[in-house]
């Protein structure tokens, strides 16, 4: 039988860098596109051992290159996103866009797998251009592809992510933090190797035509999860619910900045629960079950946030 090959999009994030592990020490070769070899290449080149992992750069999803790499994959992973856009209309064309063309490439060389990671809770911001993006997304690649599997995780966490780190970071230097809409927005957080189980299953069970929702074991308020990181940096802080028509100001100001803290778009997404909908399966209702708890998972690395590092003493933590 012939060696299963995956083209994977999106490898040098916390998911894919995982998600290359694991599928290289259960001997799948990956070959991962990247649109820059020497800013990312390095990290990547580090997840595999040699002869299991081919890094190509493309530049701008060039379609022939794109195609020419697909003819030799038996499955394609897309897990590229963008949380803010640098440039306008930058949502489409990367979560529209590029997920409709790879779908329809797919499909031309009849591929056994389309796998695509989307994004949980997004069915009822319709003032998101975030989550516009992405529905769209979704819609197009299950019209290209019948048998793709579309993957909705909720708030996707680990020492390498984006939204628990930055949030530490934050808390470890500022004597407040903002609360937006009284922080009661709902989130099922997932461990990055959960997730990345989940993916793993996916590509050797026999279903296709799938939409999951990935979600965690727990249910927390956006409020409950600030709090749970200040107890793991043992750090005290106020925290100070804004009124809408600050928030927003808040938002138009952050976004400037090159690696924002906060957009407009992210704030009206920030409204809506990110749980599950019950409009489709979950991980759990297909026996993907997610074991991993936020508390003890965050407590591993949230040491690098604490006064005195991992080696400091209780009586100083608590100072």
């Amino acid at each position: 039988m012939k060696q299963k090959e995956i083209l994977l999009f999106g490898a040098s994030g916390q998911i894919g860098r995982n998600l290359i592990r694991k599928l290289t020490q259960n001997n799948y070769k990956v070959t991962a596109v990247t649109r820059n070899t020497h800013r990312t290449g390095y990290i990547i080149k580090t997840q595999a051992n040699p002869g299991y992992l081919n890094l190509v750069e493309i530049k701008n999803f060039d379609p022939e290159k794109i195609e020419e790499l697909m003819k030799d994959a038996s499955i394609c992973i897309n897990l590229i996103g963008i949380l803010y856009e640098k440039k306008k209309n930058q949502f489409k064309t990367i979560h529209t866009d590029l997920p409709d063309m790879l779908s329809q490439k797919a499909n031309k060389l009849n591929i056994e797998k389309f796998i695509h990671l989307s994004s949980l809770g997004i069915e009822e911001a319709k003032d998101s251009k975030y989550a516009i993006s992405k529905l769209e997304g979704e819609k197009k690649i299950r019209k290209n592809f019948i048998n793709s599997i579309i993957l909705k995780p909720s708030i996707v966490y680990s020492v390498d992510d984006q939204f628990t780190t930055r949030f530490m970071t934050l808390l470890s230097r500022l004597p407040f933090m903002p609360i937006y809409y009284n922080g009661e927005t709902k989130f099922m957080p997932i461990h990055v190797t959960d997730l990345v189980d989940i993916i793993f299953k996916t590509i050797q069970s026999k279903d296709n035509d799938l939409v999951i929702e990935c979600i965690g074991p727990e249910t927390f308020t956006f409020k409950e999860i600030i709090q749970k990181l200040l107890k793991s940096i043992k750090k005290k802080r106020i925290l100070l619910p804004l009124p809408l028509s600050l928030a927003n100001l808040s938002a138009k100001i952050l976004q400037i900045l090159p690696n924002p803290l906060l957009t407009e778009d992210q704030l009206k997404l920030l409204k809506y629960d990110n749980i599950k909908s019950g409009l489709y399966k979950t991980n759990f209702d297909i026996g993907f079950k997610t074991n991993k708890l936020f508390d003890d998972e965050i407590n591993k690395y949230s040491y690098n946030w604490r006064s005195g590092g991992q080696f400091a003493t209780e009586e100083r933590l608590d100072k």
